[in-house]
């Protein structure tokens, strides 16, 4: 079962100044939204936006609810006990392919070394894989990464003895001599890296040798959007105020980040550097049609085929059902 556990909400002071980057609906009766998501860098605006109340100059309350296994999300967001998530792409195709009706809304980070293939120090490249145990998340983006790294190498699936493992699982694991071979992401990437002295894991692929590819992205079913525009459009405006304030106040973001992702403020800054987060201006690459991975046509061509010639969905499906790009849309006007 995954765990859940909810953040402390803190009233921003009397007088401070937010940055907020559109008009309030502070008169309205405030929203609420139950939010499934990980403990992950790249959603440190969520994080600041959650502490400081960002959400509520917009009439909205934000529950995030977080999952240690980030594939139980989509279930329950189907089963409404959840309105919406914080995913990667590559699960939304899955889901769409399979029949939902999930919808990127807001494009919100790329993945940019954050996730990451670790191994023993006497392995050097992937091909060094073959025939040994590597541990990995099934339908996860970790396995979506391994998937994308072995067919680089000209490889597949059938090459490794894959082991069934939460990311959260992975270190533990390689400590203990069990598993020469994992796929986690921040923060268990850095913990595996300083166990050991330092120098018995290195990392052999990670993201940034894959671009674009893992995009962390709001998702809502077709049925919450109907429901709830204006709370869906609020929580947008939230995150924005919050990827502002940590422009504005890095040193006391860095505190609020590190808090949720369990380590020091200096710790979180270096695994906020294994995310890029898009900003506002950038976001419409994402729902323009194009071959680029900043386009989720692009990216959504590279892993709807290899999540078919895995198995994982029965087809392609078509890319311009995976998102809806109004929220954004009007905001930029």
């Amino acid at each position: 079962m995954s765990t859940l556990r909810s953040l402390n909400k803190t009233l921003l002071a009397a007088g401070l100044a937010v940055a907020t980057l559109f008009s309030p609906l502070a008169s309205q009766a405030a929203e609420k939204l139950k939010i499934g998501t990980v403990v992950w860098a790249g959603y440190g605006p969520f994080y600041v936006a959650d502490k400081k109340d960002l959400f509520k100059p917009h009439g909205l309350d934000v529950d995030l609810q977080f999952f240690n296994d980030p594939a139980l999300i989509p279930t329950a967001m189907l089963s409404r006990a959840l309105d919406g998530g914080m995913l990667t792409y590559d699960q939304v195709v899955a889901s769409v392919a399979k029949g939902l009706k999930h919808r990127v809304v807001m494009p919100i980070d790329f993945s940019n070394g954050g996730d990451a293939i670790v191994a023993d120090a006497s392995i050097q490249s992937v091909a060094d894989f073959k025939g040994k145990k590597v541990g990995f998340n099934p339908l996860s983006p970790s396995d979506f990464l391994l998937a994308y790294a072995l067919q680089q190498s000209g490889m597949s699936d059938k090459d490794i003895d894959a082991v069934n493992m939460t990311p959260e699982g992975i270190p533990g694991a390689m400590a203990s001599g069990n598993l020469p071979v994992g796929v986690t992401y921040e923060p268990n990437v850095s913990q595996i890296l300083s166990m050991g002295g330092g120098d018995k894991f290195r990392v052999v692929y990670s993201s940034k040798d894959a671009p674009g590819l893992i995009t962390d992205v709001l998702v809502f079913d077709e049925a919450v959007i109907a429901k709830k525009p204006a709370a869906i459009k609020a929580m947008i405006q939230g995150y924005l105020d919050g990827l502002a304030y940590m422009q504005a106040h890095p040193e006391e973001s860095a505190e609020i980040i590190g808090e949720v992702l369990g380590v020091s403020a200096e710790e979180a800054v270096e695994q906020m550097a294994g995310a890029y987060n898009i900003p506002f201006a950038e976001m419409g690459k994402s729902f323009t049609p194009g071959e680029d991975t900043h386009s989720f046509h692009g990216s959504g061509a590279i892993i709807a085929k290899l999540l078919k010639d895995n198995g994982q969905i029965p087809s392609i499906p078509d890319f311009s059902h995976t998102y809806d790009a109004q929220f954004t849309e009007a905001l930029a006007q």
